[in-house]
């Protein structure tokens, strides 16, 4: 059963090693798990996943390997369920009002032996009622029905939130990197973006350096140190106004997780394409403006550099002095994102259009030309790569 769990990762996508798995094997010979089904989920998830974002996957295929009674709709007749199946089935932390429910046939090893019961009298498929396992009544065991105590078996999804145990609640599904942008998953893939440093005034205690200096000086000696940092510093430009007001709650969400996870970071905005000035408020975007030459004598070139936009707009517009669609630019908008890309190395940009629509406008094929091929969808696989080029 472990080697087809095993297989069953791999083939969800979930890069496991066989180094995990034989550390996984030591640990249950270590009986780490203490043979208990939520136990050996949580000891499986800490030895094989190494990435947030197989999460799901992991938890997708824990319940289609480990899924217990999920099938018994297939195998009522004549079938033998261990009886550690059927007695971890039964734990949930409840509260005290469902502990008491839960007396109502006996409790636990009373549920447990009525389902066995059960499963040895009937002889086939059964719907409605309140004793027999099968659909849409009240008995504990079954699917589609209530009960305040339930075994729920062959059932696609919980109904009343009330059986004993489910199978396929799954807590991570937000953290998949094939599932829709969050701000959640967007600090997920913003990781990745990482330089831890010390800086600042002493504010964590060194352990090693407070052992050592005990043991050296004969009596407690505490020793503290800065905390640490992600050292990384950006600067963000993001497009708004015209085609980007499709992408604003994208854009707003990407916002939101970088200032959260990026201690030292600036951001501007810029409508369509840089040019010779950028804002920090759109309230202000024409009386306020800062020199795009501030910008780049200000910010030194150790600057991680994210445009977000999605680079549709007229070719003039980044081809040709006068292009600007709200204001003459004497320079055109090529001439200032090489100017960027000139001075900070590692400089990336991300376009909420999805990919496969980037051929056929000619804008963002030059943008991308110009980015150096640096351009990325705005998705969670688009920021994972796109920090990953950052960090190089």
């Amino acid at each position: 059963m472990f080697v087809h769990f095993f297989q069953e990762l791999k083939s969800a996508g979930v890069p496991v090693s066989l180094r995990e798995y034989l550390l996984l094997m030591e640990a249950l010979k270590a009986d780490l798990a203490q043979r208990r089904v939520e136990d050996f989920y949580y000891l499986a998830r800490a030895s094989l996943v190494k990435d947030e974002a197989n999460l799901d996957k992991f938890d997708r295929v824990f319940g289609h390997v480990f899924k217990g009674l999920d099938l018994m709709s297939e195998a009522v007749e004549g079938a033998e369920i261990p009886q550690e199946w059927l007695r971890k089935l039964a734990e949930k932390h409840l509260t005290e009002e469902e502990k008491a429910e839960i007396e109502a046939l006996g409790g636990w090893d009373k549920l447990m032996e009525t389902l066995r019961k059960r499963l040895e009298e009937q002889k086939g498929r059964h719907q409605g009622g309140n004793k027999w396992i099968g659909t849409a009544g009240t008995s504990p065991f079954g699917a589609y029905g209530y009960n305040p105590e339930g075994v729920r078996i062959g059932q696609n999804e919980s109904r009343h939130r009330r059986a004993v145990k489910v199978w396929d609640k799954r807590e991570f599904k937000d953290l998949d990197d094939t599932v829709e942008l969050g701000t959640r998953n967007i600090k997920v893939a913003l990781k990745r973006l990482r330089k831890f440093a010390r800086t600042g005034a002493a504010e964590e205690l060194d352990l090693d350096t407070t052992i050592k200096a005990t043991a050296h000086k004969g009596y407690l000696d505490v020793k503290m140190r800065p905390e640490r940092r992600n050292a990384v510093k950006v600067l963000l430009f993001f497009d708004i106004g015209g085609s980007m007001d499709d992408h604003i709650r994208v854009c707003e969400e990407l916002f939101s997780a970088a200032r959260t996870e990026f201690k030292v970071m600036e951001h501007f905005y810029f409508h369509n394409c840089l040019y010779e000035g950028v804002w920090k408020d759109n309230r202000r975007r024409h009386a306020d403006v800062t020199p795009t030459f501030d910008i780049l004598h200000t910010y030194p070139a150790d600057y991680k550099v994210i445009f977000v936009g999605d680079a549709s707009m007229s070719p003039y517009e980044i081809a040709y002095p006068g292009g600007a669609v709200e204001h003459w630019n004497a320079e055109a908008g090529e001439t200032w994102l090489r100017r960027v890309i000139d001075l900070y190395s590692r400089a990336v940009w991300l376009n909420p259009v999805p990919e496969k629509h980037w051929g056929y406008t000619q804008s963002i094929e030059m943008i991308r030309q110009i980015m150096n091929d640096r351009m990325y969808a705005l998705t969670l696989e688009g920021l994972d790569a796109a920090m990953k080029e950052l960090a190089r």
